[in-house]
């Protein structure tokens, strides 16, 4: 696998909304390998490739990473902000970001009150997020000459190698994503029966909103989501809580909370991992949704199922996944494109 794309695409910002450097990356790693591209609306970039007069295949992987936008600038030049996505505030505490401006890419730090001198009430409370502020190291003027409301902002965290694991900000879901790619890649030298779209989504974390609109306007009969999932095999767990586990292989979703797989698809994507003897676990994760969810009820209602990827650490700068699990769910996602027509059979 060709893992520094996955380390460009992790390491490239691109919150709701403002996903065009990312989209960029997808456009450079497609172009020759798929019959057209183009960018929709919203933002969407969809990939086509033909098939040989099957279904419709929609294929959804999202760009998008939660952020922050700029709401205010202090009187001393600190940022205040509103979260783009769903945040632990906890994951916030030291750590730094860049801040994305008409001018160029400012590095600043998340700053809080030091616990030297909270009172024993405030280190008792959880942190909240409006404890945190943006701090760019400059003077008021400085920061009024570069910065904007409405300014967009990521976290900065390089993907490394921790032991033989993948560790790294934005693998949700820069990794479902890869995945979809390094597919797509694969399966131009293989050829297939479904007429295959394979879009890369944007502001999914934000409801699943590129998604409904390419949904409602491809029309897929089938879709097949690519996202991370939870990997609750950390210590104070109980085995029933687990998700899914680092290293066992790709997921094959059941259900989360925004949607319930198509039995069909789950039955193909299990039949298919077991006839290839492609790793693979089961997954049902109680709270968390998918552009899954948005085939499945959008456009004319398709088959839908999702290929995950488990991760532990989700929505923090140190999401961690198995390179095993990667590449299982590559292999998976060639198989069953291979025979996703048969669905419709």
């Amino acid at each position: 696998m060709d893992l520094e794309l996955l380390r460009e695409l992790c390491e490239t910002g691109g919150v709701p909304g403002r996903e065009e450097r990312v989209a960029k990356l997808v456009y450079a790693t497609l172009r020759g390998h798929v019959d057209s591209l183009e960018t929709d609306p919203i933002g969407n970039v969809i990939a086509y490739r033909k098939g040989s007069g099957g279904p419709k295949l929609m294929l959804a992987g999202h760009m998008d990473e939660i952020g922050f936008i700029v709401t205010h600038v202090d009187e001393n030049g600190f940022l205040r902000f509103n979260p783009l996505g769903g945040f632990d505030p906890k994951t916030l505490t030291a750590q730094r970001v860049v801040v994305h401006t008409a001018s160029g890419d400012l590095p600043g730090v998340m700053g809080s009150k030091p616990i030297h001198i909270m009172t024993e009430e405030e280190r008792k409370q959880p942190p909240k997020l409006e404890d945190y502020f943006i701090d760019l190291g400059l003077s008021k003027e400085a920061v009024d000459e570069k910065v904007a409301v409405g300014d967009v902002v990521t976290r900065e965290r390089a993907m490394v190698r921790i032991g033989s694991m993948i560790n790294s900000k934005s693998l949700d879901n820069r990794a479902g994503l890869f995945v979809m790619l390094e597919a797509v890649r694969r399966l131009a030298t293989m050829g297939h029966t479904v007429e295959l779209y394979a879009v890369a989504t944007v502001q999914e974390e934000l409801g699943l909103r590129g998604a409904q609109v390419a949904a409602s306007r491809i029309q897929p009969q089938i879709g097949i989501g690519l996202d991370t999932t939870i990997a609750n095999d950390v210590p104070g767990a109980q085995p029933h809580e687990a998700v899914c586990k680092l290293g066992a292989g790709a997921g094959i979703k059941i259900m989360d909370s925004s949607v319930v797989c198509d039995p069909r698809m789950v039955d193909l994507m299990r039949r298919t991992a077991q006839r290839y003897s492609i790793p693979h676990q089961m997954e049902i994760l109680p709270r968390g949704g998918t552009d899954t969810a948005a085939m499945q009820r959008f456009g004319q209602g398709a088959i839908t199922g999702c290929i995950s990827i488990p991760s532990r650490y989700v929505h923090s700068v140190i999401e961690m996944i198995s390179e095993h699990d990667l590449a299982a769910a590559v292999d998976l996602l060639v198989a069953v494109v291979a025979d996703a027509h048969t669905l419709l059979a």
